[in-house]
Parts: structure tokens; C-alpha cells; sequence
């Protein structure tokens, strides 16, 4: 087959799936495949696909239409200008988080100590040391092999040192900083069984449960996390699209000042953060 007969090939069957994009994934699989860039497989559309590679490809469609993510098959996700390896064991980074990166950057300073908790595949922690000089950064997750994924995308993507710490929450975590920072399960354990296939299927549970409300992080990390915190310092979340007015209820009570939420680019609120007031000695 042609490049342009076995693209139009695995569209169709990702459509008869039901994979919403379908022309694109079917489009990003042959270029994984072939090694190969969109603009060539254009411009070179009648030259024939060796057979191994035409074997790799329709073997990827057939797991795509079973749902199994992209960045799954193809083992990696851009976030931030960065390439992340990703796997099951880790949420795919989402376009919608780096609001919540570069929110941080605004009023991140050299020298700033950051935590990061429920680091998943890194993303958060790894961009804020990338784009930041001299910053000390803590990853802390729950599940060993997130972390090993973490290690490894920061063995990649960093030239400074950064720590990953297996704990429940705060549980193993030492020291203050600066900068809290998390992106935690927010989904309400009903709404899980609602969410696409890949999604629902793929992705790790103890990365998308958020409790019967969707706030039993948030609540866990607010008022165990202000004693991890800096006076004067700050701690950031990313919060589902229907929880800015619970999480700031949440953050007010702890004590938390100047709160304010953050909407990403199609409008909606995407994170929430406050400072944690300097006490008077």
C-alpha cells in the first residue's frame, strides 16, 4: 500500500471505533511508524509502505481502536516544548495543565524550593526546574513506577539535580517551600465510569479518583500542606472545571490569602491558588 491508501486505511477503521480524530491519530501512527513527518507523507503520498512497516501500523490501529491512547502506543506526549515519556502508570499530561505551569512561572524566583505532590510522569516539577534557574525540586507520588517514570523523563530533560520521594501524600515529605504545587485526582468516583474509554480504560485510577465529591485531595493537601509551606509562600492546584468555589471555600478556611482562580483558554476555571500569610513573631 501507498502511504495515502494505508492512512486513509486506518482512518476509516479508527472511525468505524469511534475515535474522534480519527484522520489525525491515523496520520500521527503512520509517522511514528514510517519515522517520518507529516509534510513528507503529504508531499510523498503514492510511495509504497515496505511491508514490516505496513504490519507495525495496522497492529497500532487495531490497539488505537481499542481505545488504548496515543500517547500510549507511541509512548510519548509534548508538554510545555518538552517530549515526556508516558505509560499507564501516569496521567498523559494535558494542554489544560500548562495554565497551571505557567502561572507558576509569573512569581517563581531563583532559588525557590518547590513540591510537588502526585508528580505523575514529572511534567509539572520537570518544566518549572526547566524554565527556572537554580530552583530545588521534590516529586513526591504514591506509586513506584510513576516515579521511575518521572526519574526517567528528568534524567532526560534535566541538568540539575531533582528528588522523587514515594509517599502517601505527605506522609514521608520533609522541609518548607515556596511553592506547593498539585495536580491531584478531582474526579468524582461517579463521573469516573462516564469518562471516554481511553480515559476511563487506560489511565490510572489513583491518578482521576477524587472521592465521593471529587475534594478529598484537595482538602488532605490544604490543611496538611500549609505546614510544609513557607510563610509568604504559595500553593498552586489544578482544579476540575465545577470545584474553583469549593477549593478557594477550602483554601479560605485554611487561612490562605489573596486566592485566586485562573481560567485556561477556553474559559473555564483551571486552577486555584492562594498565599499563606506571613505570621507576626
Amino acid at each position: 500500500m501507498t502511504y495515502r491508501e494505508l492512512m486513509k486505511r486506518g482512518a476509516c477503521l479508527l472511525k468505524n471505533a469511534g475515535v474522534v480524530e480519527s484522520d489525525t491519530d491515523a496520520a500521527l501512527l503512520l509517522e511514528y511508524v514510517c519515522k517520518t513527518d507529516r509534510n513528507y507523507l503529504l508531499a510523498h503520498g503514492e510511495e509504497t509502505v515496505g511491508p514490516e512497516a505496513e504490519k507495525r501500523f495496522i497492529g497500532f490501529i487495531d490497539k488505537r481502536c481499542r481505545r488504548i491512547p496515543l500517547q500510549q502506543l507511541t509512548g510519548e506526549q509534548c508538554f510545555m516544548g518538552l517530549d515526556f515519556k508516558v505509560n499507564e502508570h501516569v496521567l498523559i499530561p494535558r494542554q489544560d495543565t500548562e495554565i497551571l505551569v505557567e502561572e507558576i512561572l509569573r512569581e517563581l524566583h531563583d532559588g525557590m524550593r518547590i513540591l510537588d505532590m502526585c508528580t505523575g510522569s514529572g511534567c509539572i516539577l520537570i518544566s518549572l526546574l526547566r524554565y527556572s534557574n537554580y530552583c530545588v525540586g521534590v516529586g513526591v507520588d504514591i506509586s513506584e513506577e510513576a516515579l521511575k517514570t518521572a526519574a526517567g523523563n528528568a534524567e532526560r530533560l534535566l541538568s540539575v539535580p531533582v528528588t522523587f520521594i514515594k509517599s502517601n501524600l505527605f506522609e514521608n515529605v520533609t522541609g518548607e517551600y515556596e511553592v506547593i504545587v498539585s495536580n491531584p485526582p478531582y474526579i468524582k468516583r461517579a463521573d469516573i465510569q462516564t469518562l471516554m474509554p481511553e480515559v476511563r480504560e487506560h489511565e490510572p485510577l489513583l491518578a482521576l479518583d477524587g472521592g465521593e465529591d471529587g475534594l478529598s485531595f484537595y482538602r488532605r493537601l490544604v490543611e496538611d500542606g500549609r505546614r510544609f509551606l513557607c510563610d509568604g509562600g504559595r500553593m498552586y492546584f489544578e482544579i476540575g472545571m465545577e470545584q474553583a468555589d469549593e477549593v478557594t471555600a477550602l483554601m479560605e478556611a485554611a487561612g490562605f490569602v489573596e486566592i485566586n482562580v485562573v481560567k485556561d483558554y477556553a474559559g473555564l476555571d483551571r486552577v486555584v491558588y492562594g498565599r499563606k500569610p506571613t505570621e507576626v513573631r
